[in-house]
């Protein structure tokens, strides 16, 4: 009996947890609905609906009328950006603190945002775009977390304070790089151009930078998604997750890696948008808790359609767009005061 009573809550939250993924894919279609929707040129939700509709079953038939082009070539591209950055940059940041067992990492915190903001910079400066500017954000980012790995191991050991401090340290240098590309940007051509790039928009989305975007971030999602499972088993002892066949390096430096692709294919197409991967993973976990098969498809939901949210108040609320990275950073900062008051409240009572 006692054990019926016992399992009875653990079903109740089973069925609740089953019941909470369609809920978040049903908010993130009304959040793109809504987006595309909302505007200046304001298109009737029911419209959006239709025009998207028909191109289904229509996809040669060209956009004639004004809301169907503004639709088709000007917010979908746009909404489906931001969707897929938001989705990636939250599951990076919820593989990385998964890794380093610890909510307050996220790509930005490691300097990997900073690196692959170093590298994209450069390729502007250097008046390189596309593939060029996407290639250049990954190594730079890449090469920023190799040397937080390196910094913050010390003795044989690396432990999270030493990463995080790390972290910072990279960051503030790649942030010191970036601001001598910019005194040395001519001010009439790439110095606008690298500044607004910096702050973070959608506003240049097309259908072709979309395609860009698409195999870095879908590579890297597709991979830590492959590994969701051996991220419960990084968050063992290291003796007790080799024992249960875990490679803890190899196994680290594929989540690495796929952190650093995601994040460096945003920073290329959007600019750099922070506190996403901070944010996000935490009201994920609040929602379907720390396991990671069910994290990692809760953060990239709840990613996808808090950016869009951001995206579609950054081009509504004022007439002039606000840079995402101001909205991003007025909500992230204070949530990770919180988050940095908490933990450490539990390390000193530890």
């Amino acid at each position: 009996m006692s054990v019926a009573l016992d399992q009875a809550p653990r079903r109740a939250r089973l069925a609740l947890r089953l019941g909470v993924f369609p809920a978040m894919v049903v908010c993130l279609v009304l959040a793109m609905l809504y987006s595309i929707s909302a505007g200046r040129f304001e298109v009737p939700w029911i419209r959006v609906v239709e025009i998207l509709w028909a191109r289904v079953w229509d996809l040669s038939g060209s956009a004639d009328t004004m809301d169907e082009r503004i639709v088709e070539l000007v917010r979908l591209p746009r909404v489906l950006l931001a969707a897929l950055s938001g989705a990636a940059l939250a599951v990076g940041g919820a593989a990385l603190q998964g890794v380093f067992r610890n909510p307050l990492v996220s790509p930005q915190v490691l300097g990997i945002s900073q690196g692959g903001a170093f590298g994209g910079a450069l390729a502007i400066l250097l008046g390189f775009h596309g593939v060029v500017l996407l290639g250049m954000s990954f190594v730079f980012g890449l090469a920023a977390l190799v040397l937080v790995g390196l910094l913050a191991h010390i003795n044989g050991r690396t432990e999270v304070l030493t990463v995080i401090l790390a972290g910072m340290i990279v960051g503030a240098f790649f942030a010191a790089l970036v601001s001598v590309l910019q005194f040395l940007a001519d001010p009439n051509s790439s110095l606008p151009a690298i500044v607004y790039w910096l702050m973070g928009s959608f506003s240049t989305a097309t259908w072709a930078r979309l395609g860009l975007a698409v195999p870095g971030m879908a590579l890297g999602l597709a991979l830590v998604w492959s590994l969701r499972y051996r991220l419960n088993l990084l968050a063992l002892d290291e003796a007790e997750a080799r024992s249960l066949g875990v490679n803890p390096d190899r196994e680290r430096w594929f989540i690495f890696i796929a952190a650093t692709m995601m994040t460096g294919t945003s920073v290329a197409v959007a600019g750099v948008i922070g506190w996403i991967g901070l944010v996000v993973p935490h009201a994920a976990r609040l929602i379907v808790g720390e396991d990671h098969r069910r994290l990692i498809p809760a953060s990239a939901l709840l990613g996808a359609a808090y950016l869009v949210l951001i995206d579609t108040m950054a081009r509504t609320l004022t007439a002039a767009e606000i840079p995402l990275g101001v909205l991003t950073a007025l909500i992230g900062a204070p949530v990770f005061a919180v988050l940095l008051r908490q933990h450490f409240k539990r390390a000193w009572h530890a």
